[in-house]
């Protein structure tokens, strides 16, 4: 049974988790994480890599102890290092970290003093009033820890991220491609319309309706099969993910990939549109009476209610249909619109390559320019640049650059500095006026009301030298609520002080979310949609935030890094005058 890099990576970053609540060495921690990130970033697997005998040390972050470890995932099913820690750890701990300001430092805490082991202790300890007495635990924490647990009690099925279901869905799509007589096979539904977020996958396909069932039902990756029919199946992977496969035929291909890639609300739109003119529309065609009028390919249902085709990821009911209407659909943003990435790291903090790697990586990307923003001298655990090391830094990539003149890509000498909690910066402004870009980011105080939040931000705009607000809402999906901000007003002064929001790529991140990229291109405010990479890998995630900005009805103009680097240097450096 194949085990995918999505499932290593969760194993790696578990016993991360586990190691970082023992207060385990913190270098350890980190490169059981930056291994994870490495291999959730690679577009092979690492079954596949084993399996032909190559050196798993060669990749960034990944030696030769952490190899065989990979190795043996890989090979046995089991991972001892894992396993020793699970044995003498209560398996409940790893629950607690879902809540959002619980890391596992502040879990370990909890375990170490209140013997706190798992949710239910949790509910205990937060009733008798003993959370508060802990250090760092005060009321604001304690109270977003219970709103958790409330809304925990009364929130639906669980979603997973779409890379995710994207990753676990790879080999059975490939499985059923590969059938012979397969005619097409589209994943639907939310995740076709790009959601950052999917509760189960929809699949239509064409061909060999017994044989594509069967193939479906009988995949290796499947857990439990939960219907089975002649056209239809329906089954549970491994991973819990609820998958269903529906075969139509040809003719009513285009018909049921409209109806099952929704929304609910787009398709009773353009049903009552198909009633108004005289036309019924549903999953099997379109039709007159008994007449069939199409439904073979998808536009066919748009074009038999007057409308142009309307793009997936548009299909919400948020006036696309007015939109097409009078013909102000946008023609909206494509991977190949970007001339570069604003936003990447290197190992001169908590990246796993060198400055030369990730250039070469982005360079095979064909990009104009990459920015190199490794993190500030405040965050510590990321091992930040003070004045001394990023001016160093900043004398390397200009060597660069040196020694590659004459070429058409450029690195730039960036920053990702952080917000302290008054809105000031932590470098000083003579460092940052040597720089070529300035992200600005949140990484603490996430607690601060909204208030205070949004002021703090808008200060940090204020500062001539800061060119892009970094993932402005600090949201993890799943794991963390974004910050409360006042948007309107934060927009607002982006507009007023020349600084772009960035669209983090970053799958646990997808910040801003479509309907913010749609208030910042309403209200003028450009867009830098970034891949915060880590690694050379990382730099293939901006396909997820492109998918992010077609929801938010972005086109090309709407975003900072579709500019030639000519233009988006003159820009850069009006900010600062």
């Amino acid at each position: 049974m194949s085990v995918h890099n999505l499932e290593i990576a969760a194993l790696l970053n578990q016993l991360a988790d586990l190691l970082d609540i023992e207060g385990d060495n913190v270098f350890r921690v980190r490169a059981y994480r930056n291994a994870a990130r490495t291999i959730e970033g690679m577009s092979r697997g690492i079954a596949e890599m084993v399996a032909g005998g190559e050196d798993l040390s060669a990749l960034p972050g990944i030696g030769a102890a952490l190899s065989k470890k990979l190795a043996e995932i890989v090979t046995t099913g089991h991972f001892h290092a894992l396993e020793r820690e699970t044995a003498h750890l209560p398996p409940g701990l790893l629950d607690l970290l879902q809540i959002p300001g619980l890391g596992p430092k502040r879990v370990g805490q909890l375990y170490r003093e209140l013997k706190v082991c798992g949710l239910p202790e949790l509910e205990t300890a937060l009733a008798e009033g003993t959370v508060t007495k802990l250090h760092g635990f005060g009321d604001k924490t304690v109270e977003r820890i219970r709103d958790w647990l409330q809304r925990r009690q009364q929130a639906g099925p669980a979603r997973l991220r779409r890379d995710i279901a994207a990753a676990l869905t790879t080999d059975l799509l490939r499985a059923l491609r590969a059938l012979p007589g397969t005619q097409s096979v589209t994943p639907a539904g939310s995740f076709r319309r790009g959601a950052e977020t999917v509760g189960d996958m929809d699949i239509l396909a064409t061909g060999d309706e017994p044989a594509l069932v069967k193939c479906f039902v009988n995949h290796e990756d499947v857990a439990e099969i939960l219907a089975q029919g002649d056209t239809r199946a329906a089954v549970r992977l491994r991973a819990g993910l609820q998958v269903d496969l529906r075969v139509v035929p040809p003719e009513s291909y285009g018909a049921a990939l409209h109806y099952f890639t929704g929304s609910k609300a787009h398709n009773i739109a353009i049903r009552t549109r198909g009633v108004k003119a005289g036309i019924k529309i549903n999953e099997y065609g379109i039709f007159r009476g008994d007449a069939r009028l199409g439904g073979a390919a998808e536009g066919e249902i748009f074009a038999a209610v007057g409308l142009p085709f309307i793009e997936p990821e548009l299909r919400e009911d948020r006036g696309e249909i007015a939109a097409a209407e009078t013909g102000r659909l946008p023609k909206l943003l494509a991977l190949n619109d970007l001339r570069g990435d604003l936003h990447a790291h290197t190992t001169e903090s908590d990246g796993t390559a060198s400055l030369d790697a990730m250039a070469r990586a982005a360079l095979a990307k064909n990009y104009a320019y990459l920015a190199i923003t490794d993190h500030s001298r405040r965050m510590t655990v990321a091992h930040g640049l003070d004045a001394i090391r990023l001016r160093r830094q900043i004398a390397a990539i200009r060597a660069w650059n040196e020694a590659h003149a004459g070429g058409a890509f450029q690195l730039l000498a960036g920053s990702e500095v952080d917000i302290l909690e008054d809105g000031a910066l932590d470098l000083p402004d003579d460092v940052l006026a040597e720089l070529d870009l300035v992200v600005a980011s949140i990484h603490d105080h996430f607690g601060l009301d909204g208030e205070r939040q949004t002021a703090r931000m808008i200060k940090a705009m204020e500062n001539p030298h800061v060119h892009i607000i970094g993932h402005p809402t600090g949201r993890l999906i799943g794991e963390r609520e974004p910050q409360v901000l006042d948007m309107e007003r934060l927009l607002a002064g982006a507009r007023l002080h020349g600084v772009a929001m960035e669209l983090s790529a970053q799958p646990s991140r997808l910040d801003l979310n479509d309907l913010q990229c749609r208030m910042a291109k309403e209200r003028g405010v450009a867009i830098a949609i970034s891949t915060d990479a880590h690694a050379p890998g990382d730099l293939a995630l901006m396909s997820g935030g492109i998918l992010q900005a077609r929801r938010g009805w972005l086109e090309a103009a709407d975003v900072l890094n579709t500019r030639p680097w000519p233009e988006l240097r003159a820009r850069l450096r009006r900010k600062a005058q």
